[in-house]
């Protein structure tokens, strides 16, 4: 997935709730739709969309599904806002010398 694709991802209220939530611990589905007061199948869907741009992980504990966060998939989103920042910084800095 491109990085316009886990913005995009991350744009929607309800996946930045999931995202803070399973900060804390991997959970299954019907403790998020707990939390968060909506229907399950409206929140697996949400989960598939932060899967297929690999912010969350799912696996089978017995009939249910636990999601957590994908260390890998964090980590390169982290890496592409951080080079947003370091180049926003880089021109400001350029900028400001001038």
């Amino acid at each position: 997935m491109t990085n316009a694709h886990v913005l995009s991802a991350l744009a929607d209220p309800t996946r930045r709730k999931l995202i803070a939530r399973l900060e804390r611990r991997p959970h299954s589905v019907g403790e998020l739709a707990g939390y968060l007061r909506v229907s399950q199948p409206a929140v697996s869907q949400h989960l598939a969309v932060l899967k297929r741009v690999k912010l969350v992980y799912s696996r089978a504990d017995g009939q249910r599904r636990i999601y957590g966060l994908d260390p890998a998939g964090i980590a390169a989103a982290r890496a592409y806002v951080d080079r947003i920042w370091v180049a926003s910084l880089d021109s400001y800095a350029k900028t400001f010398e001038e």
